[in-house]
């Protein structure tokens, strides 16, 4: 019987990703269909490709923090498991029906949580200490005073509108401050608690450097032409599009990684965290199938309903929110490429003024993200229920 959970759950972890690749095959691809540098077709192969690819060229610190640094080991058994997997593929092959990029990795934190939380209770959660919480936030909030105060500055001594300038830049000295400590060494920001709190920065990190590059670009080639830039620009947007997917399939595609071996030790068929080779190249298919598939409705919205992406925009947005994916994943911290890559775009959009977003779809993207996690909980923990007393 335990065998028969075990491969259930593999097959459902796979699947998983499947619906992953399916959904953030928007996220991928959404600048280059945008400004037309590859067809459709073209970019979800591109795609494809380089999310297989991503997990083997990273390393999979993101399978350990999501097999090992979520829920307490002693309560991570496969049934936990395989519930949690069941509540996060519910919950993102429903938004991806109905065109809502949500994040999959969020998805799955969400899932092993509700199932965690019926199972064992609040305690089988691995809290982060009062401590580190607290020197976090307060690190943040001196980070976006100080950020605040000197865009303020350099806008007075410009004679220019600082009023909205404020806003902004709390919001980078908040972003900026979290990645700075973690590189840094000085602190050490992981598990549930760096997975919640970059639901904030990952965005508005994506935001804030396709906003300046975007800037640099428009400033240093404003007197070229424009015909020959729009060329240089699609080209362009191919490598960082397959730089983008590399990020993508680093990130997300450890998703399943971490899960599956998680169950494998379990059931004690693995004695240590170490995750196979097998379980890496299937992941990595599944994912890249997925993305294969093409998650149209996603690409619709993420492509098209945010605001008008230029080749010069899309190549920005597309290189900020693969290095935000790349320096996360080298951390360990499993992060949206939806929140990466949305932020982004925001980013880029904002260039050419505050009305050039469309911040009604903006706001129904956020709401989806804030919903994610407590969502595919709460269905999870439904299912925990239902499960345990039928079969436990």
């Amino acid at each position: 019987m335990e065998i028969l959970i075990i491969a259930a759950g593999i097959i459902l972890a796979l699947m998983f990703n499947f619906v992953n690749g399916l959904n953030d095959a928007a996220n991928s691809i959404a600048t280059a269909i945008a400004t037309r540098a590859l067809s459709p077709i073209q970019a979800i192969a591109l795609a494809g490709i380089f999310n297989f690819l991503g997990p083997i060229v990273f390393s999979t610190a993101i399978a350990k923090t999501i097999g090992k640094g979520i829920v307490d080991p002693s309560f991570l058994t496969i049934h936990v498991i395989l519930i949690g997997l069941i509540g996060a593929v519910i919950w993102v092959f429903s938004c991806s029906m109905f065109g809502i990029p949500v994040s999959s990795s969020h998805a799955l934190v969400g899932g092993i949580l509700g199932s965690g939380i019926a199972a064992g209770g609040i305690t089988a959660i691995l809290w982060p200490d009062i401590y580190t919480v607290k020197f976090i936030l307060l690190a943040m909030a001196i980070g976006g005073v100080i950020s605040a105060i000197i865009l303020v500055a350099i806008k007075t001594k410009k004679n220019e509108d600082w009023r909205r300038t404020i806003v902004l830049g709390f919001l980078t000295g908040v972003a900026l401050i979290v990645p700075i400590l973690m590189v840094t060494g000085v602190v050490e920001v992981k598990g549930i608690f760096a997975i919640v709190i970059f639901i904030l920065i990952s965005p508005t990190i994506g935001f804030i450097v396709a906003y300046f590059f975007a800037l640099l670009i428009m400033r240093y080639l404003r007197n070229k032409n424009p015909v020959k830039l729009n060329t240089g620009f699609n080209r362009l947007q191919i490598l960082s599009t397959a730089f983008q997917s590399l990020g993508h399939g680093a990130n997300d595609a450890q998703n399943a990684m971490g899960v599956i071996t998680a169950m494998l030790v379990a059931a004690g068929i693995l004695s240590e965290f170490v995750v196979p080779l097998w379980v890496i190249l299937a992941s990595c298919a599944a994912i890249s199938i997925g993305t294969l598939t093409g998650g149209w409705r996603v690409i619709d919205k993420m492509a098209k309903r945010i605001t008008k992406i230029r080749p010069y925009q899309g190549f920005s947005a597309s290189v900020a929110s693969g290095g935000v994916l790349a320096l996360m994943t080298s951390f360990g911290v499993p992060v949206s490429t939806t929140h990466a890559i949305t932020g982004s775009i925001m980013g880029v959009g904002s260039t050419r003024g505050y009305t050039a977003v469309k911040w009604g779809v903006v706001r129904e993207i956020i709401a989806a993200w804030v919903l994610t996690i407590p969502a595919s909980s709460f269905v999870s923990g439904c299912c925990y229920l239902v499960y345990s007393t039928m079969f436990m």
